[in-house]
């Protein structure tokens, strides 16, 4: 299996020059081909290979107009024709949306660094025509081994390194146990095992910091009015300073609750289940509620059922994703019978038919535990 490792990196200002303009050449180049395979869709032509798109790209490199390409590694530019025309193909196999050009502004800077130029030892990192760069934790990523899809990204603050690394899932005796999980916005996550977890968005320290970004906010939002000249809007050096506070506070509330997730997923995998079922949840359908929207995506309900799953898979352990549709809160544990008048404002099952009363939460993860796939 192919385990992830990220880490910070800390270049010095030379170094973070060249990785900006890594990053740049590679946006150049992915908006380059977008442009190529859209003119070429309109005049009724099909669709260019990119290695086609990288021969042209070389000889593009050659004229002078264009010879600051060669400022970068040579497989950036390529390695971003190659994304480009790979997410046309998704987009044409119906996997996901049209691609999109990508903003200076808006969009996250990234890069490919080819594998074989990777070299990673005495914590520092060899990043191709950067050089040296140090890491902030300095043994994170196994060294001496085969690295997979280097990428080098920047996430308003800091720069990144992720690459992937082979490496053996964990064999382990299992208690045969299985295990249902339903999530929740008042709760994060309720185990049929009994243990609950709560959600850390309701806790003190997370309120605290939301306090503070919701002053700083409404203070930027005051400081823009205030220097607006005619339809436009000056960004003066303390704007500036407060926009990367609270790019800072986002950061921070990002981390806390990725830690927890990180810790909650890793509790439950450690009780060594046979087998972990979860709903197969519609997280685009329910973002879609104006008055849960905002809960929904505080909870990170995907990347919690992201984790549980190759977190499992990396033990040995069944996951199964329950059918959409499976009653799970209004199926009765006790007799199985269905509660179609059961509504989402009731927290306390009572079965009308052998008078089971229990928690709806409870009930459900009971009822997860016990499912069966068709």
């Amino acid at each position: 299996m192919i385990k992830t490792y990220k880490v910070r990196l800390e270049p010095n200002k030379e170094q973070e020059q060249k990785l900006w303009q890594s990053a740049g050449t590679a946006r150049w180049a992915y908006n380059w081909t977008l442009a190529k395979q859209e003119e070429n869709y309109k005049n009724g032509s099909k669709f260019i290979n990119d290695s086609e798109l990288r021969k042209e790209l070389t000889q593009l490199k050659k004229t002078p107009e264009f010879e600051w390409l060669g400022n970068v590694s040579a497989q950036i530019p390529k390695q971003a024709v190659k994304d480009a025309c790979n997410a046309y193909k998704s987009f044409f196999g119906k996997k996901s949306k049209k691609p999109r050009f990508k903003s200076r502004k808006k969009n996250k800077p990234a890069f490919y660094n080819r594998e074989d130029k990777l070299n990673i030892h005495d914590g520092k990192v060899t990043i191709e025509r950067v050089g040296r760069v140090k890491l902030s934790e300095k043994n994170r990523i196994p060294e001496n081994v085969k690295y997979c899809n280097p990428r080098v990204t920047h996430d308003g603050l800091y720069w990144y390194i992720s690459v992937g690394v082979e490496e053996e899932p964990i064999k382990q005796e299992l208690t045969g146990e299985s295990i249902g999980i339903d999530v929740g916005i008042k709760d994060l996550a309720i185990c049929s095992n009994g243990s609950t977890y709560k959600n850390i968005n309701k806790s003190r320290k997370v309120k605290k910091i939301k306090k503070r970004l919701r002053r700083l906010q409404r203070k930027v939002s005051k400081k823009y009015e205030n220097n607006k000249k005619g339809e436009s809007y000056e960004k003066t050096c303390n704007i500036i300073k407060l926009e990367k506070e609270i790019l800072k506070l986002h950061k921070r509330l990002k981390n806390i609750r990725t830690d927890y997730i990180h810790k909650t997923t890793t509790e439950i995998v450690k009780t060594k289940p046979s087998r972990i079922v979860m709903e197969d949840l519609n997280i685009m359908g329910m973002m879609k509620n104006k008055h849960l929207s905002k809960a929904i995506q505080e909870q990170n309900l995907y990347e919690f059922q992201r984790q549980i799953q190759y977190k499992s898979e990396w033990n040995g352990i069944e996951f199964v994703k329950a059918d959409r549709f499976f009653p799970s809160s209004k199926l009765c544990s006790e007799c199985g019978s269905i509660n179609k008048d059961l509504k989402l404002s009731d927290r306390i099952y009572k079965c009308p038919n052998c008078g089971n009363v229990i928690d709806r939460d409870y009930q459900a993860s009971i009822n997860l535990s016990m499912y069966k796939s068709a």
